[in-house]
């Protein structure tokens, strides 16, 4: 009984020392990890700045892409440093790492068409097929862009309805682009009696079309017989006009002929 007394004090003094050792242990793991936070959330800010601004001055990235990059660079950074601050205060980090290693690949496999989308998505970005504001024609979708984004294409279709497409559905298939090229061939047909001079009746087609300015001379324009029948002949106009103005010339063309020709006399069937 009278030992009880001193084997207090000497318990209390190890569980002192013990807490103590403790404290200054756990100080420093915390003063390390909240120094391993700040610098890791710094340089993390950093380099995804640098990847953004290395990205965009390279021709052809899209800003979606370069911002995609820079999001991507900045989480996998901050993963890193929670993974090295869980390491300070001892905890395993294999185990952590596998089981987001795990998480992901069941996050994948359940977003397997989103991921899709996205992969499709960056491909369009940098490979360009496709840009804001050029009218585009695939098996599914026909209409302008409006916006390119990592997931959807946002269109707007000719007669000015929204249209809202997946990136997979755009990648997989066929892209017909109406404004990529700088000029663009038209085609137009007309019919006319084999009663008539049918050089003359060429001829006159072609001054005719030579005539509107907006009509390239290089490639120069034709017209040729396309099909004959035993009360008429089918002659082929072509010619090239700038993309931007290929409508509104095919429209002045069709005009000024119909007008020309009747001026002439020539009478089509």
């Amino acid at each position: 009984m009278e030992n009880q007394p001193v084997n207090l004090i000497l318990a209390a003094r190890a569980a002192f020392s013990q807490a103590a050792a403790l404290a200054v242990q756990y100080s420093f793991s915390i003063a390390g990890a909240v120094i391993l936070l700040i610098v890791g959330w710094i340089l993390s800010g950093v380099f995804s700045r640098w990847a953004y601004q290395g990205l965009s001055r390279i021709h052809g990235i899209d800003e979606t892409l370069a911002r995609f990059f820079e999001n991507v660079l900045h989480y996998s950074i901050l993963i890193f440093v929670f993974v090295a601050v869980l390491a300070q205060f001892g905890i395993q980090t294999a185990s952590i790492v596998a089981a987001l290693g795990a998480a992901g690949l069941a996050i994948g496999l359940a977003l397997q068409g989103t991921l899709q989308n996205i992969a499709a998505g960056i491909m369009l970005l940098v490979l360009r097929p496709l840009r804001v504001g050029e009218y585009i024609e695939t098996t599914n979708v026909e209409g302008r862009i409006l916006e390119i984004g990592l997931f959807a294409t946002v269109m707007k279709t000719a007669d000015g309805l929204y249209l809202m497409a997946p990136n997979s559905t755009l990648w997989n298939t066929p892209i017909k682009n109406h404004s990529r090229e700088v000029s663009r061939r038209q085609q137009l047909s007309v019919a006319v009696g084999n009663d008539v001079d049918i050089d003359v009746v060429m001829q006159a087609i072609l001054e005719l079309v030579r005539s509107d300015e907006r009509v390239r001379n290089d490639p120069p324009s034709r017209v040729y017989s396309d099909d004959l029948t035993a009360d008429k002949t089918v002659l082929m106009i072509e010619y090239w006009a700038k993309t931007r103005e290929w409508s509104e010339t095919r429209h002045a063309v069709i005009d000024r002929l119909r007008r020309g020709l009747a001026d002439k006399g020539i009478m089509l069937k």
